[in-house]
């Protein structure tokens, strides 16, 4: 029998490693899986702990850190309550005078396609709202279970969040002696090794969150300039939605101005509504070929093609 070539001796030395370190990972990510709700609170924890721990440790100077954090927490609960309820009024000072223009939006929709080049039957529309309506009261049990589930799904939201503020308290008022403490419970050779690769991470992190926040503002202020020179309704509750949405790289923005694109259809008409798909295009060219080339790569020090593609990737794996 030959012997076998020290290259695939190498290879199969790495082979099985490398079949141990995936299943070591598969088992992590069953069990965050099965405690999804548990790992997407202390996410949440640390991505609020990212964006207060500068204030936090900027008030820590002239107050105890309990005090610190406690004022750095109610403070941006405060300032986020403001906001919505800002939202809230301009939805509801609007709402009366959206409907009509919903209402004529909707109708001037129908004879714009009975119109050349779509030429839709009248009676196919009408036939779609009573199809609509049929529906909705043959399945109003099913509609209605689909209502309750979704309130007990508001119940786990509500639960997480609880969940990330109360993680993010202790992440900001001992983090550090608490990742101390954990290094201390690993072998000795292996503790400088994890404590640089921990300041690295949680440096990479930090600059990924504060990244993010930038491009996501500088989103929300375009989209809400933008439609409010061209007169579509509800224009800051929409960039608000912008800002949140462009936490979600790739497709939370286009997903943001599409709705921006349906209110503007249904209130403004056609015009303007492709006016405002032509924005989707230009503020996704400026966030992907400015924005985040510009501020990603100063904050993550990472190519922009790897923090896409592991997007990607983890967008994926959580299904």
């Amino acid at each position: 029998m030959p012997p076998v070539s020290p290259f695939l001796r190498t290879a199969a030395s790495y082979a099985w490693r490398l079949l141990v370190v995936g299943a070591a990972v598969y088992v992590v990510f069953a069990l965050l899986g099965r405690f999804h709700e548990i790992a997407v609170a202390v996410f949440l924890g640390l991505v609020v702990t990212a964006l207060l721990w500068a204030p936090t440790r900027y008030l820590g100077r002239a107050v105890p850190r309990t005090a610190a954090v406690a004022l750095t927490l109610m403070g941006s609960a405060l300032l986020l309550l403001g906001v919505l309820t800002l939202v809230g009024e301009a939805v509801a000072g609007e709402s009366t005078t959206l409907a009509g223009e919903f209402r004529e939006g909707l109708a001037s929709i129908e004879a714009w396609l009975e119109k050349p080049p779509f030429r839709l039957n009248p009676e196919a529309l009408s036939d779609v709202q009573s199809r609509i309506g049929q529906y909705l009261s043959s399945h109003r049990s099913t509609v209605l279970s689909q209502a309750v589930s979704g309130a007990g799904r508001l119940v786990h939201v509500l639960t997480v969040l609880a969940l990330a503020l109360f993680c993010s308290f202790f992440f900001l008022h001992g983090g550090d002696r608490q990742w101390a403490w954990f290094c201390d419970q690993l072998p000795e050779t292996a503790r400088g090794r994890v404590t640089i690769a921990g300041r690295a991470g949680w440096r990479t992190f930090t600059g990924y969150t504060h990244g993010i926040v930038v491009v996501a503002a500088t989103n929300a202020i375009l989209v809400g300039l933008a439609l409010y020179f061209l007169g579509v309704p509800l224009a800051v509750p929409l960039a608000l939605l912008e800002f949140f949405a462009a936490f979600i790289p790739l497709i939370g923005s286009p997903v943001a101005l599409a709705v921006a694109a349906v209110v503007a259809l249904a209130a403004k008409g056609p015009l303007v509504a492709g006016i405002v798909v032509a924005l989707i295009v230009v503020i996704g060219q400026i966030e992907g070929h400015l924005l985040h080339p510009l501020v990603m790569s100063r904050a993550v020090r990472l190519h922009p093609l790897v923090v896409a593609i592991s997007v990607v990737a983890g967008a994926i794996a959580a299904g």
